[in-house]
């Protein structure tokens, strides 16, 4: 079977590093030549919170896209996410990018919307992948997070996953 780039956005507000490092570990079961941008922390978005950690995940599958997705709800069941008596968001997990797949997918709209809303999700993309284009607006991340008019404050965060600076230090 082929492989196929996916594009992930992570996120926690919850004992970030905790649950992100889970997460993490969780994804590298079943995805392959896993590569994480800087992580962000930012303030949330839609709902009354602490500040988030946020970055984004490029990796390759052999998952069909609702098979990816279905693993995604699992991974952040196992970090309370459905819990009924969690205070916060402990682990969030998106598919922004499948591929170059554009449309609704059983609910899953693809390119995710947040890519051209969020900062937190779009200027990780335009460091993991600056030249890669947007399929549904057809320019780069990196020319998308330089014409951004996106008002939102990120601050980049010191952040280790298997011993590993995933922030580099010019952006500290």
């Amino acid at each position: 079977m082929s492989l196929t780039q996916v594009f992930l956005g992570l996120g926690s507000n919850i004992e970030r590093e905790t649950h992100l490092c889970a997460g993490l570990e969780a994804l590298a079961g079943f995805l392959v030549d896993m590569r994480c941008s800087a992580v962000f922390e930012s303030q949330p978005v839609g709902i009354k919170s602490g500040p988030f950690f946020n970055f984004v995940v490029s990796a390759f599958t052999d998952l069909p896209l609702m098979e990816l997705d279905r693993r995604l709800k699992f991974i952040e069941a196992d970090n309370g996410r459905y819990a009924p008596d969690r205070k916060g968001l402990p682990l969030d997990i998106d598919v922004l990018l499948y591929g170059e797949q554009v449309g609704n997918f059983d609910g899953l709209i693809l390119p995710r919307a947040e890519i051209l809303k969020n900062a937190f999700v779009l200027w990780p993309l335009s460091l993991i992948a600056p030249d890669r284009i947007h399929p549904g607006v057809g320019k780069s991340f990196a020319t998308l997070w330089d014409e951004s008019q996106i008002d939102q404050v990120l601050a980049p965060v010191a952040f280790e996953w298997r011993g590993q600076q995933l922030t580099p230090g010019h952006l500290l």
